[in-house]
């Protein structure tokens, strides 16, 4: 029978979960900043525990920090392992399962650093001079770790290379004088010191270098982390590096094997010129697995999952009739098969192939997972997995990619408090009969009466892709929070969608791509209602803002354009970058070799007809596009009376990384969109 108590408890229901959901508000900056940031899940031996690393960002600090967390394979329990003011990152299991390696700079230099799972104080392992670097990775015995450092490659111990590192901090000194390309990457200059893989003792700390010389090893620039690996038996070491003259015009990163006692290195991968990565032994040891890409000069080729056999010394391609690439890649415990993940169609898929090759098949469907791992007995995978209204968390699921399960909820209770939209998505046509691939986010309390302005934002790369993920440095719900649709399409030059689709920008940057960019506009415009076609603004970054220049100069349909970190001019991209390897590839070769590739494709070229309303925000220590590209296009709009302004970050490379810096560019952007397109700006 049922109850007038009860009736009135149901109804409280109802306005409660009712007042809740009206309770829900835009996220905002300060939320971005609250979410905890989760990765590198690591599956204990015995197959019962997750550990993993969690960092939160502390915007008054202006920092953030990580901590190794344990959580059960039921996700039942969740134990916070360290606790320290300083990074603990990447941790390692021992083969008994008992200790757990991780890396730690909580001493000054980071260090490999050893922790009992039961908990109490960790204990330094090693004490090297010039810092370790990780993953600390462990032999099956238990006696070893591997990791890298970045020596002095003229030093025979770790007290010439402490010496060195003093004499260099402490020279008034500071002028450097260089006599071979690569120089500096990314946002660093070359301080004269080699990356190179270390062996330490795991009971006391010794270590030895096993990759002395003047190379990188494991290279600096398309490796696949961590680029070295033990065998089963510890005789062995396998690593990466790049030997040709010009490492800045050379994407040939090849495999060597060294006995770990010491002795000759012997290069496995010397008939392919393309680069070569990510090695992993087979449990039994008869097996090496690696990432190749097969084009030499090309670092957004399709790469394959490759078997070496230590035996025959022949290599076979697994994954050759896949039109994915491959990357992320583990053995299943008995040795039959591999894992791995691959961008498809705005998402991340895991896959599985045998080593007879030919037969990858794929385990999920629509969603974005990353980092992953299977448990010893070879029944469970776990990963990470995110959506564009969900950061991160730890997932486990069958082997066979069902009965997924979420084991960590750690920014459920700030997700609780937020509307943020799933994504939406359309295809549209491109030149030559192509379907473009576009994803959208609709602003919080969205209303489909209403009209909206639209942001259409366009991703870097250019080989890359708008995926589903919660992206923290363009992320698409803080561009929807004001009041924007938010629309980000894939086109020729995106991943996940075959490599044909990939290489067709190459050569063509504001060609058919331009024309998919704006075939997924007008089709946004004809499709949605919602959107208000006389209130559209364009973003972008790197690529990204490449296409932003080149819009400046080839259509006036938006309100507004921002423009980070963008190629503006593209010869003096090519003498200022750092990656050559890249623009050759790109352009077809030198500027002095293709002057008309480089005239024909650079925006510089149409200022003439520019007359948007431009942000142009470009960092000082970006030494991927110069700051200079930035400068001459700011210098353009405000000689042509356009109206326009320059963000600059004099501490910022290539990405936006400071919580506060974050936090001014969000703010500047959404201002500035917001001001042309009659919005209010920052939530």
């Amino acid at each position: 029978m049922f109850r007038p108590w009860m009736n009135y408890f149901c109804i409280m229901l109802l306005f409660n979960a009712t007042l809740l959901a009206q309770e829900k508000r835009a996220i905002a900056f300060d939320d971005l900043m609250a979410v905890q940031r989760l990765s590198d899940p690591q599956i204990s031996p015995d197959g019962q525990w997750v550990a993993y690393t969690v960092t939160k960002v502390d915007k008054a600090a202006n920092k953030s920090n990580s901590d190794v967390f344990l959580v059960s394979i039921d996700g039942k329990t969740i134990r916070q392992l360290t606790n320290s003011p300083k990074a603990d990152s990447q941790p390692r299991w021992s083969p008994d399962g008992k200790t757990l390696a991780f890396i730690s700079s909580r001493d000054g230099a980071s260090q490999i650093y050893l922790i009992s799972i039961n908990g109490g104080e960790a204990s330094k392992l090693t004490s090297i001079s010039t810092g370790a670097n990780g993953p600390p990775i462990w032999s099956k015995h238990g006696k070893w770790l591997l990791f890298s450092s970045n020596v002095f490659s003229d030093c025979a111990d770790d007290a010439c290379n402490k010496s060195k590192s003093a004499a260099q901090e402490n020279s008034k000194v500071k002028g450097r004088v260089y006599d071979r390309l690569l120089y500096r990457h990314w946002d660093a200059w070359w301080d004269g010191t080699r990356s190179h893989v270390f062996l330490a003792n795991a009971n006391d700390g010794t270590f030895r270098d096993v990759t002395p010389g003047d190379f990188d090893s494991p290279p600096i620039a398309l490796g696949g982390a961590p680029d070295y690996a033990i065998s089963p038996d510890g005789k062995e070491i396998c690593f990466v590096k790049n030997t040709d003259q010009v490492v800045a015009t050379s994407t040939n990163n090849d495999l060597f094997v060294v006995p770990a006692a010491g002795g000759a290195e012997t290069c496995l991968t010397t008939s392919n010129k393309g680069n070569d990565s990510n090695p992993l032994y087979s449990p039994d040891g008869k097996y090496i697995a690696y990432v190749m890409m097969p084009r030499a000069g090309f670092e957004a080729d399709r790469q394959e999952v490759v078997l070496y056999d230590r035996a025959s010394r022949t290599a076979k391609s697994l994954t050759a009739n896949l039109d994915r690439s491959a990357g992320g890649i583990l053995w299943a415990p008995t040795g039959d098969r591999l894992y791995f993940i691959a961008d498809d169609e705005g998402r991340s898929s895991i896959y599985t192939v045998s080593i007879r090759g030919s037969d990858a098949k794929k385990l999920t469907d629509k969603t974005f997972n990353s980092a992953l791992q299977v448990s010893p007995d070879g029944k469970t995978l776990v990963c990470l997995r995110q959506a564009i209204n969900r950061p991160n968390e730890l997932w486990a699921m069958g082997s066979d990619g069902k009965n997924a399960r979420q084991l960590t909820h750690t920014n459920e209770a700030l997700l609780a408090q937020l509307e943020m939209n799933t994504v939406d998505e359309f295809w549209s046509d491109g030149p030559g009969g192509v379907n473009v691939h576009s994803l959208m986010v609709k602003p919080p309390k969205f209303d489909p009466t209403k009209k909206y302005p639209m942001i259409f934002l366009v991703h870097g790369g250019p080989q890359s892709a708008w995926d589903d993920l919660f992206h923290f440095r363009w992320n698409a719900q803080m561009f929807a929070a004001p009041g924007y649709v938010v629309i980000m399409p894939n086109p020729r030059g995106s991943t996940g969608y075959g490599q044909k689709f990939t290489d067709e920008i190459s050569g063509d940057w504001g060609g058919k791509v331009y024309e998919d960019l704006m075939g997924a506009y007008e089709y946004a415009l004809k499709n949605y209602g919602f959107i208000d076609a006389s209130r559209t603004a364009a973003a972008g970054a790197s690529y990204g803002g490449y296409m932003m220049f080149w819009m400046m100069g080839h259509t006036d349909k938006f309100k507004c354009i921002v423009a980070h970190d963008g190629v503006f001019n593209a010869q003096s991209m090519y003498g200022s970058t750092e990656e050559l390897w890249f623009t050759n590839w790109e352009f077809g070769g030198p500027y002095w070799e293709k002057p008309e590739s480089f005239m024909k494709w650079s925006p510089s070229n149409f200022v003439k007809n520019w007359k948007t309303p431009l942000l142009v925000v470009h960092g000082q220590n970006d030494l991927r596009v110069d700051l200079s590209e930035g400068l001459q296009a700011f210098t353009a709009a405000q000689l042509k009376g356009i109206p326009s302004k320059f963000l600059y970050f004099p501490d910022e490379g290539h990405w936006v990384m400071k919580p506060l810096n974050s936090e001014l560019w969000y703010k500047t952007l959404l201002e500035w969109v917001g001001q042309w397109t009659k919005i209010e700006s920052m939530p």
